[in-house]
């Protein structure tokens, strides 16, 4: 891909405040700089930066109709009715089931849990869920990371007596559905300070109000922070405030003392021996979760997560695992077959959006379908596949550009949507996709800006490579956990040299596996530039190159320093 590089260079007064902070901080000067970018001024905010405090958490009752809900909770507790906790089948919605019922559970047996099936139910809020609900006995549902517009479900519920809970943190309509209490920072009368909490992130906080209420120490909460931390980082929601602070103390909990299921999930994907990051939930830890809801069923990754025996939750993680492994293949074949389509499309030049419509791609599939076709070519895409006569799919975003509105601009053409930002899904009559695709694609040319429309690496310092030391990673690493708003540093270094060793590595020879020297450093930098051996004929040439890169720990070589390359461009002047 054909990256345009933007720098973000700080004014002459915000260098010297970072500087000055820099010297106070003795660290170097690119990370007062790294600090000045993120708003971060002063010694007392660093601090609150590295180390977030946990007694930083906002009072849960500042939330719109938390008291209602735990006094909901309360009396279903003391009534001895039977509740049910019922989420979506993605990592977000698994993991906020998990939470929640195993927090319920330690103190109240009469509690089940229920995940919809992606095919026979769609996302969302069933008549079949309530179904089942109401055939068990059931009288209260604890609804996680969807709800919000199940207004005519939750209305055929209330007929049925049975309450709802909504603890949700998708964009709501104008017409909130008949729950008995609605906990969504993102309610037009929200009253709750931070809005960007996960899905289960608003379960933690309703359990953090019932413990509360009920005299319950945090410290009984503590544990359920990691699965916290895996739903943060999965649903790709911003890392700041609130959730820093979730996610900071998660990943402690997740490398320390996970929860079994996790455990199992960790050791079968050979992180046991490593700090694990957002990176590794992001790309290893999410979509073996996520894959049981695309290829299975979502109850059986939260059959996973709530399992107390380890031997048990190995065998659910290695049934998981190859869960994965059939939906890298299928993944893989549908990607293929959606990029064919794109490269054929003659007028993909005038175009701003994608829309593809294919009645025979799995539904497990089409969202990472459209984040690939996303990141390929640069444009909002969406992807649909056939449901009876519906079709479902969703939809993934450029960097700045709203995706859920444009999908809400075509409303009256859906049966449904919902989303954020960047994913949204949707589902619609199948006669309506070739109106919704020219209506969307109008949406998009009208609203989106120029420089959402092309590839740009956002890059945050230059350096030389006498500044990458290990005291410098050191103190890069403090700036975790990575995420939105809070991403992985990039910098770029000018004028670089093959050492003479570079060469081409993996098993169709896609990677080069570097090793640099720069203009002004007899160091020797390592690096790995995953897909990109077609600069390798250049970089064998002796000729300079720029690179940009982000600095990583070598997992097989404890403390030694490693740069990922993001993208290599020969010097025109060299």
């Amino acid at each position: 891909m054909n990256y345009k590089w933007n720098y973000q260079p700080l004014t002459e007064e915000q260098k010297n405040e970072s500087i000055e902070l820099a010297k106070e901080l003795n660290i170097h000067p690119i990370l007062g700089q790294l600090l000045q970018q993120r708003n971060i001024k002063t010694k007392e905010e660093v601090e609150r930066f590295f180390q977030p405090d946990l007694k930083e958490l906002h009072d849960p009752f500042l939330m719109q109709d938390m008291d209602i809900a735990v006094d909901r909770l309360n009396k279903a507790i003391g009534s001895k009715e039977r509740i049910l906790v019922y989420g979506d089948y993605d990592v977000d919605g698994t993991t906020a089931v998990a939470l929640v019922y195993k927090f319920i559970r330690q103190i109240y047996s009469n509690i089940t849990y229920y995940i919809p099936d992606r095919d026979d139910e769609g996302y969302g809020v069933s008549k079949q869920g309530i179904d089942f609900a109401y055939e068990d006995g059931v009288s209260l549902i604890i609804v996680l990371d969807c709800g919000i517009k199940a207004v005519k479900q939750i209305a055929y519920a209330k007929k049925k007596g049975i309450d709802f809970i909504i603890c949700d943190h998708h964009v709501p309509d104008e017409v909130l559905p008949p729950a008995v209490a609605i906990l969504n920072p993102k309610r037009l009368d929200n009253t709750y300070p931070y809005t960007h909490l996960s899905g289960c992130g608003v379960g933690f906080k309703f359990m953090q109000g019932f413990a509360i209420n009920n005299g319950i120490k945090f410290r009984r909460l503590k544990p359920l922070l990691d699965l916290v931390a895996v739903s943060v980082a999965s649903d790709i929601v911003p890392i700041c405030g609130e959730n820093r602070i979730l996610t900071f103390h998660g990943l402690k909990q997740l490398n320390r003392h996970p929860c079994v299921g996790l455990k199992a999930i960790i050791d079968i994907t050979s992180l046991t021996k490593k700090d694990i990051t957002t990176s590794d939930i992001i790309f290893k830890i999410g979509p073996r979760i996520n894959a049981s809801g695309r290829m299975q069923s979502g109850k059986e990754a939260v059959d996973l997560l709530v399992e107390n025996n380890y031997q048990l939750a190995r065998e659910k993680a290695e049934q998981i695992n190859q869960y994965n492994e059939a939906r890298k293949d299928l993944d893989k074949g549908v990607t293929e077959e959606a990029n064919r389509i794109v490269d054929e499309y003659k007028e993909l030049d005038s175009k701003r959006s994608i829309v593809l419509y294919n009645e025979s791609w799995h539904k497990g599939v089409i969202g990472i379908v459209a984040s690939r076709l996303t990141e390929e070519y640069y444009r909002p895409a969406v992807v649909l596949t056939r449901t009876e006569n519906y079709a479902t799919g969703s939809a993934r975003s450029v960097p700045g550009f709203d995706v859920y509105k444009a999908i809400e601009h075509c409303r009256d053409l859906l049966d449904s949507f919902g989303g954020h930002t960047y994913a949204a899904g949707l589902s619609m009559r199948v006669e309506n996709v070739p109106i919704f695709a020219k209506r969307f694609e109008k949406y998009v040319a009208e609203n989106i800006l120029p420089e959402q429309t092309n590839a740009v690496l956002q890059i945050d310092a230059e350096l030389e490579f006498k500044d990458i030391t290990k005291k410098f990673l050191k103190n890069l690493q403090r700036f975790e956990p990575f995420g939105p708003t809070n991403e992985k540093p990039i910098f770029s270094t000018h004028h670089v040299y093959d050492y003479g060793t570079s060469k081409v590595v993996g098993r169709n020879q896609a990677h080069i596996k570097l090793e640099l020297v720069d203009n002004n450093s007899n160091s020797i930098m390592n690096g790995i530039a995953f897909g990109q051996s077609s600069h390798v004929r250049y970089i064998k040439t002796k000729q300079a190159f720029d690179i940009c890169y982000t600095i990583e720990e070598n997992i097989y070589k404890k403390g030694e320093i490693q740069l990922q390359i993001e993208d290599i461009k020969p010097r025109i002047d060299s």
